[in-house]
């Protein structure tokens, strides 16, 4: 059973549609002992790094999810979802995010011709050898909804990234913990692939 973290996040529904789509067991939950006894947890998430810490931090979610971690459930986090995985961000300074991984949230640079937040279809360089990217090809394409980007601070974690006037690290990978910059229940076949390869990891 995957387990999807509900802390008010607004694509939770989505991200239940695909993986039922997908013929798993689905729950959406906040409790402790639920997201314990998963097989896997999701963390999904669009809108603000700082106000979804504070959703996090009311509903008591933040001790769960480093116990996730820690335990090594295979867990996943998606748009949103991965930067607050990380340290903290240009979006709210001075908020401390869950710190399970190490790398900065930045803002995606001003560009002539380049609009933000970067929104729309764009291809993955894939690296490392990335489990959830396991027989798609190199030059996937994804859907993105993004104003800000993760930089990691270890290169190794990066399974794919992206151009977007910058580079933009879009996947990563440590231990049991994976994450996704876009958003694979949007992104069609491939999208659907990468999931399925989440609902299919070992412990």
């Amino acid at each position: 059973m995957i387990a999807i973290i509900d802390y008010d996040a607004g694509n939770l529904k989505s991200v239940e549609k695909a993986l039922l789509s997908l013929g798993e067991e689905v729950l959406i939950t906040r409790e402790r002992e639920a997201l314990l006894r998963a097989d896997k947890v999701i963390l999904p998430g669009v809108g603000n790094f700082g106000e979804a810490m504070e959703k996090l931090k009311s509903y008591g979610l933040v001790p769960v999810i480093h116990e996730l971690a820690e335990r090594g459930k295979p867990f996943l986090g998606i748009c949103l979802g991965l930067q607050l995985l990380f340290e903290r961000s240009d979006e709210a300074p001075g908020v401390e995010g869950l710190g399970i991984l190490k790398g900065e949230i930045l803002r995606i640079p001003d560009k002539e011709g380049l609009k933000v937040p970067h929104i729309g279809w764009n291809s993955l360089h894939l690296q490392n050898e990335g489990r959830l990217f396991r027989d798609l090809p190199e030059g996937s394409y994804v859907y993105f909804v993004h104003s800000y980007y993760l930089k990691a601070e270890n290169p190794q974690i990066v399974k794919a990234t992206t151009e977007y006037g910058v580079t933009i690290d879009a996947s990563v990978e440590q231990g049991n913990v994976f994450a996704c910059q876009f958003h694979p229940e949007k992104s069609s076949r491939v999208g659907l692939r990468i999931l399925e390869n989440f609902a299919k990891l070992e412990d």
